[in-house]
């Protein structure tokens, strides 16, 4: 490619990346329907852990593990406990990942509500009944039977009020990330009341998070197909409430998601709102009707999960939740971005190394553009055969401006030339390029892995310097200055295809084309180095077949 293509086609991801989140950001509606439900589940109902005025003691996470009562759990994905007291998921560790490639500290993502970075899953009744006692979040619950919950084995739960209703939760855990909560109210009394099933995700404060254009982290459903996508200072400033019928709702992190399913074929409303803390709360918009001497009972599922794209698909498929594998940020680009892991994936498989597998993919994106480039080279090399005459010509009509671009047009018409042909491989590859960038930057599968040599971490930036040769001097350098062996060589190799390319007739031209490579290296020094590792080896494939159509071409027009 020459450098003006490669100037347009960063303009043009640019301009893909603004008019996305300019124009398909989904925008929040309030309908008349939605105010008729708000009114009249908000007149006289809550979820009960906000409507404590208990003063909270900011503890360390020991300390709030200690202070209660709790039910270990543990299969071979996650390790954690439940707090008897409000029955609340508030403990949760991935066994599986490690916080940073130099310590051995598993991530934790789930903590107590007193502390800093509490983050926990609530779920019960509520009623318009203010007489009615109901558990909250300072409620003690009872164990019945197992003392521990295993993938074989649920815990029982049960709390009585004196107005002889009993509570009773039943919670299940799969060998992944699936906890399955069955609930039950059991009417000992003569009396009829109405409960409304609800299940509440609180965070209490924004966690450490990239803020990066192409990644949403922050609260997220989709609700009758629509999907909503909330960050946490919008949260802040504005409320948001949709009555759906059909759907899910959590916060996202990164690689991280904890997510509520309701249950099915009822209609319930969503709440994301901030006071003193998050919430992504789901109440159904109907009540169960108990009876004198009956029960009524509910089930709902909660996901916390690392978005591994096996594992967010199998219970997208499992548990029939539609768009669920949106909690994944595959983006606008999804049709490109989703099959494109897929294949690398595929090779992952075949060769056992996510590196092998981006190049692998190169080469399979290159012979699918294999004729498009055919075609482009032609035109390049013919371009750069008229290239004395284009000076000339050029000199000729150095002060006819419109008679210069007159012969220009007469001459490439004459020789069959179109000088736009060099582009379209770039224009065609732009969106493939902003796909697999998605791919690295936001698959946990590429989370920490090692290519060979100093790749310890596909997912970011080559950790070498050419200010300190590449390690080789004793001295660390600043963030700015780490430009790596792989972008350098990425440079090098778009310095040496810039060679191949017809230089512009402008010596001004010709001198900012030069340094172009150059600019383009410091610019992507911080990007994947997986996306890098690709960058290059397309670099070096695309040299590769422009040499041999340019002989080639040469060799016919010669003839």
């Amino acid at each position: 490619m020459d450098s003006k293509n490669v100037i347009a086609a960063i303009a043009l991801s640019s301009a893909v990346i603004v008019l996305w989140s300019l124009f398909f950001i989904p925008e929040q509606q309030t309908t008349n329907q939605d105010l008729a439900q708000k009114e009249k589940i908000e007149k006289n109902t809550d979820t009960p852990s906000l409507d404590q005025k208990e003063k909270v003691i900011v503890l360390s996470r020991d300390d709030a593990l200690k202070q209660n009562e709790r039910i270990k759990f543990e299969n071979e994905n996650v390790t954690g406990s439940i707090s008897l007291k409000g029955a609340t998921i508030d403990d949760l560790t991935f066994k599986k990942y490690k916080v940073s490639l130099d310590e051995e500290k598993k991530v934790t993502l789930l903590g107590p509500r007193n502390i800093t970075k509490g983050y926990l899953i609530e779920s019960g009744f509520v009623t318009s009944d203010k007489n009615v006692e109901i558990p909250t979040s300072n409620t003690i619950w009872s164990l019945e039977g197992n003392d521990k919950l295993t993938t074989q084995s649920p815990i029982r739960l049960f709390w009585l009020n004196e107005q002889g209703l009993r509570f009773e939760k039943e919670i299940s855990i799969d060998d992944k990330y699936l906890f399955t909560i069955k609930q039950k109210i059991i009417n000992q009394s003569n009396k009829k009341y109405d409960f409304y099933s609800y299940g509440q995700i609180i965070r209490n404060e924004i966690p450490e998070i990239i803020d990066f254009l192409i990644l949403h982290e922050g609260l997220i459903a989709t609700l009758d197909d629509e999907l909503i996508e909330e960050d946490y200072d919008d949260i802040q400033e504005k409320k948001f409430s949709r009555v759906a019928k059909k759907g899910w709702l959590g916060i996202s992190d990164k690689y991280w998601i904890t997510s509520l399913i309701p249950p099915k074929n009822k209609e319930f409303k969503t709440t994301f709102d901030y006071k003193n803390k998050f919430r992504a709360n789901f109440i159904a918009t109907e009540p169960l009707a108990l009876n004198e001497n009956s029960f009524v009972e509910e089930e709902l599922q909660v996901i916390v999960a690392a978005k591994r794209v096996d594992v967010i698909d199998g219970y997208a498929e499992s548990l029939n939740i539609e768009k669920f594998d949106l909690v994944i940020d595959w983006g606008f680009l999804y049709f490109i971005t989703k099959p494109l892991f897929y294949g690398i994936d595929y090779f992952f498989k075949l060769l056992g190394n996510y590196g092998l597998a981006i190049i692998a993919i190169t080469i399979c994106i290159r012979l699918a553009f294999f004729p498009l480039a055919n075609f482009s080279f032609r035109s390049m090399a013919k371009m750069k055969a008229l290239q004395p005459e284009m000076v000339r010509l050029k000199e000729l009509h150095k002060n006819d401006k419109m008679k210069l671009q007159q012969s220009m047009m007469a001459l490439y018409k004459k020789e069959k030339v179109n000088p736009m042909s060099g582009c379209l491989p770039i224009l065609v590859q732009i969106p493939v390029f902003f796909a697999l960038y998605k791919v690295l930057f936001v698959t946990i599968e590429m989370r920490q892995m090692p290519f060979y040599g100093w790749i310890h971490d596909l997912s970011e930036r080559d950790p070498t310097s050419v200010f300190n040769i590449f390690g080789l001097l004793p001295y660390d350098v600043p963030s700015f200055l780490v430009i790596g062996a792989w972008p350098v060589a990425m440079g090098a190799s778009m310095w040496v295809q810039q060679k191949l390319n017809p230089a512009p007739t402008d010596p001004m031209q010709a001198k900012i084309f030069a340094f172009f490579p150059l600019f383009l290296t410091v610019i992507l020094a911080p990007f994947p180095s997986g996306l890098v590792i690709y960058w290059t080896v397309n670099n070096i494939l695309t040299m590769a077949q422009q040499v041999f159509i340019m002989k080639r071409t040469t060799v016919k027009t010669a003839t």
